[in-house]
């Protein structure tokens, strides 16, 4: 059996998961793609062509051309043909942006198919209400569940979200799938929370740990492990949408994976990103407000989205064409960076951001009244905060645990003097009203702000703003979160798409999603607390319904929670489970084993006479490399397509700015004048340098060791395998991880250096010993194999079979190698149990 058709076997036969099809929904799947591409030229403000795309009847009327939808044939629909034409056609759609990706180009093609089925009504309204009929006894029962008092333990906390979910479940006759196995749990956790699959020394560990505790006892482990930061920092940079490329992008990375590291409570994070002045140096967390160029338009669009859970930036050009959001609070909003300066030194490289005293955001829109009517918008926060009249034991729970926190600083308030300011609602427009926001009052003083004179002045307004978003009574801010970590874990959110909270979402289980807001909060907003109780409850543990079963049942029983969704590895979890099943986080071959040759060419300057410019090869031009594989070693570690490695300690490492000040007072504006004047006669007496090419040939020894893609630059490069197997390139809000399988993914995994690599048996690794040496044992490889990539023993079939294969290869270790390549190529390995 040669590879090829050993690796159809397990793609087809190995694969523990089938890929349901799922049936398009409007709001889930459609209305985000019409929000974010179309509604700009087509929407109710803009008509171009006479098209408009936000209501039903102007959809079915169409444009000047006539209708532009033919329901059922998306082929023969003028929409479709638009949006699926070449990027490089003069004529595509969206004519502004970036083309649909091929995933929502399918889904925009299912929905056509399916009818192109839009709301009946001339706008959008709220749908009918999803919650069951339950009846007094169920309502009374709903009400004990949603009360806890703190007293619970975690195992008691993850049982009431199960019971919360049962009932809500009542009377919807959903199948509900049966619970994983403990192997099959073990590596879901890992995966989940640490981002690899568990080694050998570790699954040995669980099971013969005793039964009853060894789940508790390994997620608190985990919770602990520091790659739980390097797992959930991946998280955090897809919500942030985090660029490496922007500025103070990698400081911004390196300041949440510390806050990670720290334990930093989320409420803290996020207002320190939304507050902060000054230049990344010195404060990281300014790097949120930095990479949108301190835009407020973008940054409140950004802030709002992903924070709130509010799709806000639909209404910057117009009243939100499918929600309530009306276009003057757009711009309110935005006001609250109205006055945050982004700022290029000029006697220094340095980027910083500053208040200054106009505000830049300015009412009526530009274009839509006389320029002198425009006037400064008033900052205004648009969500309403729960009441605390009722129901606020979350919030007495979370008061005392600040002050725990702060016991050494003698904090004498009681909780009701806490909670005075508490009123049972707030004005939106009011600014005198005092806001619980324990954690940031008592810890203000103790962060230094960076004020030098007016050099990094602070900024009230985002402050205030900060103070809002994360305040424990506005239910928008747990919520939002509660529902991207449950999405992260359960696979799907509460809401969908997960960033875009309104009337007309679709959530099946809303007590739920309230009850897990509220003991986040009274955790108090510990991100650790939340991920503990939903990897213990049941619905963590449930498997997948058998492939038989209906689609649209199989959608509605995953979005229940009684059944889990499919779900793929995160690109950047794959790879470095890849690692870890071929022992490749350590050499697996004695030095010198594996002696190569390679050849690179490198651009070289030479003179007028055609000599080489002798001097460091980073001086010298461009280095091409032309080698017989692909193994450069770069400062991570072994890389695929040499990405860059990032050193977060570094990062974070402070630059004072007194030594900037003294720079700027060094440098009067004549020296800078001179400088410039000698730079620019530099430039007009520089000659055209003139180049050639010389190829080197040396040896090297191929002895792969890889790194954590944890630690590379993000986004990776467009070509590398984070990006093919979906990391977002956070370009746009509304991105999410491309999880699609593609001919592109199954090749990089077929020929792809890494799995050739991992599957490849060193002498230095553990199973070499039963297929080589004095203690051959093919029956303990084939087991271990199976332990080591799957998280599981094989079945008897699957032994058998192993064991004829180790033996009919070219010898055993090649044989060993062939079946790791199956294995490692297979569903199973990609996907989670």
């Amino acid at each position: 059996m040669n590879r090829f058709s050993l690796v159809l076997a397990g793609l087809l036969a190995a694969s523990a998961v089938s890929l349901h099809a799922i049936p398009v929904d409007f709001h889930k799947d459609v209305k985000p793609i019409l929000e974010l591409s179309c509604i700009k030229c087509h929407g109710p403000d803009k008509q171009s062509g006479e098209l408009q795309l936000h209501t039903r009847a102007a959809l079915e009327k169409g444009g000047e051309n006539g209708a532009v939808l033919v329901p059922g044939k998306p082929e023969e629909s003028k929409l479709f043909k638009l949006i699926s034409l070449p990027h490089e056609d003069g004529d595509i759609m969206p004519s502004k942006g970036k083309p649909l990706t091929p995933r929502q180009l399918l889904l925009m093609r299912q929905w056509i198919s399916d009818g192109a089925v839009f709301p009946k009504n001339e706008g959008l309204i709220a749908r009918e209400s999803q919650k069951p009929k339950l009846s007094a006894a169920d309502v009374k029962a709903l009400v004990a569940l949603m009360n806890n008092d703190g007293s619970s333990t975690v195992n008691e906390v993850a049982a009431k979200v199960d019971a919360l979910i049962d009932l809500e479940n009542k009377n919807r006759n959903l199948p509900v799938a049966k619970e994983v196995n403990d192997l099959a749990y073990l590596r879901r956790v890992y995966v989940d929370l640490i981002g690899r699959i568990p080694r050998m020394e570790e699954i040995q560990a669980y099971i013969q740990a005793p039964r009853e505790e060894r789940r508790v006892k390994l997620v608190d482990r985990l919770l602990e492990d520091e790659r739980f930061s390097d797992r959930w920092t991946v998280f955090f940079a897809d919500m942030i949408r985090i660029r490496s490329n922007a500025q103070g992008g990698n400081q911004l990375l390196a300041f949440v994976r510390n806050a990670l590291l720290e334990g930093k409570p989320y409420d803290q994070m996020v207002r320190e990103m939304v507050a902060s002045n000054g230049h990344s140096g010195n404060a990281p967390e300014v790097g949120y407000i930095l990479a949108e160029n301190a835009d407020p338009m973008a940054l409140a669009a950004q802030t709002a989205q992903t924070f709130l859970g509010v799709r806000l930036q639909c209404a910057q050009c117009h009243d939100h064409p499918f929600d309530h959001w009306k276009q003057k609070q757009f711009y309110e909003f935005a006001g609250f960076f109205g006055k945050t300066k982004r700022v290029a030194s000029r006697f220094s490289k340095v980027t910083y951001t500053t208040e200054v005293k106009e505000m830049a955001v300015k009412w009526p829109p530009e274009g839509k009244g006389e320029d002198s009517a425009r006037k400064a918008v008033n900052p205004n926060f648009p969500l309403e905060f729960v009441s605390l009249r009722h129901g606020k034991q979350y919030v007495d729970r979370l008061a005392e645990k600040r002050l725990e926190e702060q016991a050494s600083e003698q904090v004498s308030a009681s909780i009701d003097d806490l909670l005075d300011g508490a009123d049972a609602t707030v004005e939106n427009s009011g600014r005198g009203v005092e806001i619980l926001d324990v954690a940031s009052d008592l810890k203000k003083d103790k962060k230094k702000l960076d004020i030098e004179g007016d050099l990094y002045a602070t900024s009230e307004l985002r402050k205030e703003l900060a103070a809002r978003i994360t305040d424990p009574k506005n239910p928008y801010f747990s919520r939002a979160f509660v529902n991207r970590v449950v999405n992260e874990l359960l696979g799907t959110g509460f809401f969908i798409p997960i960033d875009d909270y309104s009337e007309n979402a679709e959530i099946y289980t809303p007590e739920t999603m309230e009850f897990l807001s509220r003991e986040f909060v009274a955790s108090g907003f510990d991100l650790r607390s939340l991920v503990r109780i939903i990897v213990h409850t049941k619905a963590y543990r449930r498997g997948h319904l058998p492939v038989d079963t209906d689609p649209k049942i199989v959608s509605k029983a995953e979005r229940c929670y009684t059944a889990s969704p499919v779900r793929r590895m995160l690109s950047e979890v794959l790879y470095d489970s890849i690692v870890e099943a071929g022992h490749l986080t350590d050499y697996k071959w004695p030095a010198g084993a594996n002696i190569r040759t390679v050849e690179r060419t490198e651009r070289v300057p030479v003179d007028e006479e055609g000599k080489v410019v002798q001097g460091p090869a980073a001086e010298m031009g461009m280095t091409m490399t032309a080698m017989q594989g692909e193994g450069m070693k770069s400062r991570g570690g072994y890389s695929l397509e040499e990405g860059i490695a990032l050193d977060f300690t570094a990062l974070l490492a402070k630059t004072e700015v007194k030594d900037e000040l003294a720079m700027m007072k060094a440098q009067s504006d004549a020296e800078l004048k001179r400088k410039q004047m000698m730079a620019e006669m530099a430039g007009r007496n520089r000659r055209p340098r003139k180049y050639t090419y010389r190829t080197i040939t040396e040896t090297t020894d191929d002895n792969p060791k890889f790194a954590s893609t944890m630690y590379m630059a993000t986004p990776a490069p467009p070509a590398h395998f984070l990006r093919v197997f979906g990391q977002p390139a956070r370009e746009a809000l509304g991105e999410f991880r491309e999880d699609a399988p593609s001919m592109r993914q199954a090749l990089m995994m077929l020929n792809g250096k890494a799995t050739h690599e991992a599957a490849r048996v060193g002498p230095m690794e553990p199973i070499y010993k039963y297929l080589a040496g004095d203690k051959v044992d093919f029956r303990k490889a084939v087991l271990r194999a199976y332990l080591e990539v799957y998280t599981r023993l094989p079945t008897s079939d699957e032994l058998q079979e192993g064991v004829m294969l180790v033996q009919g290869g070219t010898d055993p270790l090649e044989g060993m190698a062939d079946l790791r390549w199956a294995m490692l190529n297979s569903h199973e390995f990609k996907y989670l149990p």
